[in-house]
């Protein structure tokens, strides 16, 4: 079974950041996120893998390489516009073939294996198997409709009066006939080949949807504070380690993780806690629930719950929550700022001067 994984789009929900970044390279635990997808999929056997891209495919093919990191083969391709998942599967065609493969997004994270959702879909004669997970208000979701022997018996859009509360999420496995739908089906109103459609599609023709449900949680991290509790859940489960350098007047309270590089002074860490490669905490605190990236410099300031992309700064900050720094990304407090909280997501190489 092969791997499409889509890595287009735009961003627009974590506008400004992804206005210079891919949203699938925004880091969870200081990883990319696009690197937990690819984790999931080479540990259920799956190592061919095609990468759907748009614009910022430069940046995904500098993060990814060939895939060899994970003992997998990678192959870039190119989506000149975000034209709708079902879209991405007419373009990969050629990299699919005719065998079952599994469609990933790329900005989306899961507690759970992949290894119930994938075990013995080859071979079962299912048209597609979607992942669905139980949710508390189905009516801003894609809904499932189910028969009575545990089929999909249709899709429904953000249904007024959902058919059961089991959503659709961002895993799908599907057969050769897949291609067929994508091709049979029109644009929706908003202009884009949805893959609701094609599914329904397979459904009206025929064809066998099986589903899974999710047991653990499942994050869309397209926007802010799903993001940051994503960040959050992984936090929870990062074991701590020092191998930087902190010295005596610093203390370390619960898991806290110092990376190589990392120099930690006069400072308290309350962990769960990252302090990525040469970093540098100076005169602060920090934590918990916070992902400080590669050579992030904090000073005099108090950091909670947020993720600092790598060589952002944070001076003299009462309180900095609930954020998101780009790359180079910088906050001052200034002199005598006191501990206003501040909540901000900035884009690559922002400075915001919060004391002025």
């Amino acid at each position: 079974m092969k791997g499409l994984i889509l890595a287009g789009g735009s961003g627009r929900r974590l506008r400004p950041l992804t206005h210079t970044s891919a949203k699938q390279l925004v880091p969870i635990a200081n990883r990319p996120i696009l690197h937990y997808v690819i984790d999931d999929l080479v540990g259920v056997g799956i190592t061919e893998l095609g990468i759907v891209v748009g614009d910022t495919a430069d940046e995904i093919r500098a993060s990814v390489g060939d895939g060899s990191a994970w003992g997998a083969t990678v192959t870039y391709i190119d989506q000149k516009a975000p034209l709708g998942l079902a879209h991405a599967v007419l373009v990969a065609k050629s990299f699919l073939g005719k065998g079952p493969f599994a469609m990933y997004l790329g900005d989306n994270m899961f507690e759970d294996s992949l290894d119930s959702v994938v075990a013995g879909f080859d071979g079962s004669g299912a048209a597609a198997r979607l992942l669905l997970a139980k949710v508390e208000d189905p009516t801003t979701f894609g809904v499932a409709e189910l028969g009575p022997g545990g089929a999909i018996t249709a899709l429904v859009e953000k249904p007024e009066r959902p058919p059961s509360d089991l959503a659709l999420v961002g895993v799908y496995l599907f057969g050769p006939r897949i291609h067929e739908a994508v091709r049979a089906i029109q644009p929706s109103a908003r202009g884009e080949l949805e893959i609701t459609d094609a599914v329904q599609w397979l459904i009206d023709q025929g064809g066998v949807v099986e589903h899974r449900v999710l047991n653990g949680w499942w994050i869309d991290t397209g926007k802010k504070d799903p993001l940051l509790r994503c960040n959050e859940l992984v936090l929870d489960t990062v074991l701590p380690l020092v191998d930087g350098a902190v010295d005596g007047q610093s203390s370390l309270d619960g898991p806290v993780r110092v990376e190589r590089g990392a120099v930690v002074v006069d400072s308290r860490l309350v962990g769960p806690l990252i302090v990525g490669s040469g970093a540098r905490v100076s005169a602060s605190t920090v934590g918990p629930y916070v992902s400080v990236g590669a050579n992030c410099r904090i000073s005099r300031s108090t950091v909670e719950r947020s993720v600092l992309m790598e060589d952002s700064r944070v001076d003299d900050v009462g309180l900095l929550t609930s954020s998101v720094l780009g790359r180079e990304a910088t906050v001052d407090g200034g002199e005598g700022f006191g501990a206003q909280p501040v909540s901000v997501l900035l884009g690559d190489h922002s400075v915001v001067n919060v004391g002025r």
